[in-house]
């Protein structure tokens, strides 16, 4: 294998993938296949409704406080819990036929992903409108990407593609920096948010995914 074969692609220049309501979208199985379910049985996988099944597995100690306008500043007796915030955060997240889907939300803090198996699909939302949509994977000749970061700030949303390789599940690590706290997440609220930011016609072919 050549180091060509090796190098994969940044969000910037990955594919631009149209974007699809998939079969495990308009017909989610019942349950994931046994051989995922053992995986999530083994792995302490919990499925949060928000879509797909995920675990947090590492939290750093390390924790900083936010000040009024994002600057940086020390903890003492008197911080306001509600801005201390951990260096960073680790989870696991898997997307199966039965919860195929992670809808549409943004973090304050930026986010990186690292693709361990399967095939997806990710579109995101930027502030002033833009959408991009690129496909994961581990074929890089065809523009997949297997690790890619979402600035803070934009709607991110993923789904899952059929796939052999592994079981027709998708296996993603995230880290977020700093550490993900529910307060710095906000889903996107409905069709009319959705129009807000992309316009009608693109609000509609993105509107499964809200």
């Amino acid at each position: 294998m050549s180091s060509v074969d090796l190098n994969f692609q940044s969000v910037d220049s990955s594919v631009d993938e149209p974007v699809s309501c998939t079969h495990f979208i308009q017909f989610p199985a019942a349950s994931p296949p046994d051989v995922l379910k053992k995986i999530i049985e083994a792995q302490g996988l919990v499925n949060h409704g928000g879509g797909g099944y995920f675990k947090e597995t590492d939290r750093s100690p390390l924790q900083f406080g936010i000040g009024p306008e994002g600057s940086v500043e020390a903890i003492d007796n008197n911080s306001n819990p509600n801005s201390v915030r951990n260096i960073s955060t680790m989870i696991s997240v898997m997307y199966t036929p039965d919860a195929p889907l992670g809808k549409f939300l943004k973090l304050k803090s930026r986010s990186l992903h690292i693709l361990q198996q399967g095939k997806g699909q990710v579109v995101l939302i930027y502030p002033d409108g833009l959408i991009k949509s690129f496909k994961i994977g581990h074929d890089y000749k065809k523009g997949e990407i297997s690790q890619w970061v979402v600035p803070s700030g934009v709607f991110k949303a993923c789904y899952l593609l059929p796939n052999e390789e592994y079981h027709n599940g998708l296996l993603i690590s995230e880290v977020v920096v700093p550490g993900f706290d529910f307060n710095d997440c906000e889903l996107l609220s409905g069709k009319d948010q959705l129009t807000d930011l992309v316009a009608e016609e693109k609000a509609e072919a993105l509107k499964f995914l809200l």
